[in-house]
């Protein structure tokens, strides 16, 4: 899924599927993101090869063949947020057995279309 580029240490977390890009730099924060055995700083990037580990986990961003695409008629009064505090937010909505998170957004009070 990686070439040669870097990419941002959150962004790579978060495509292994583990959190969000937020949670990610909270993690770095905590200090709990290690690159090749150094402990990470937030905006640090990450090359091809480079092993990080979070919370002593080892991470691998996920492969194309595995991501998967919903495309949801969103109802009125349905939250496009993955945040769980959030009463009739769009995860729980659609109780898919893999982490999912909305591309795009619509308002509570919208229907239509949303990926």
């Amino acid at each position: 899924m990686y070439n040669n580029s870097s990419t941002r240490l959150n962004k790579y977390i978060s495509e292994s599927g583990i959190c969000s890009r937020r949670d990610a730099d909270r993690f770095v924060e905590q200090g709990n993101v290690y690159i090749n055995g150094k402990r990470a700083s937030v905006g640090d990037q990450v090359a091809a090869g480079d092993v990080v580990k979070v919370n002593g986990q080892l991470i691998e961003p996920r492969e194309p063949d595995d991501f998967i695409f919903i495309a949801l008629n969103k109802p009125v009064g349905i939250v496009s947020t993955t945040e769980s505090s959030e009463k009739n937010n769009i995860v729980d909505f659609v109780r898919h057995s893999v982490r999912i998170f909305p591309i795009g957004r619509l308002d509570k009070d919208s229907q239509g279309l949303i990926f």
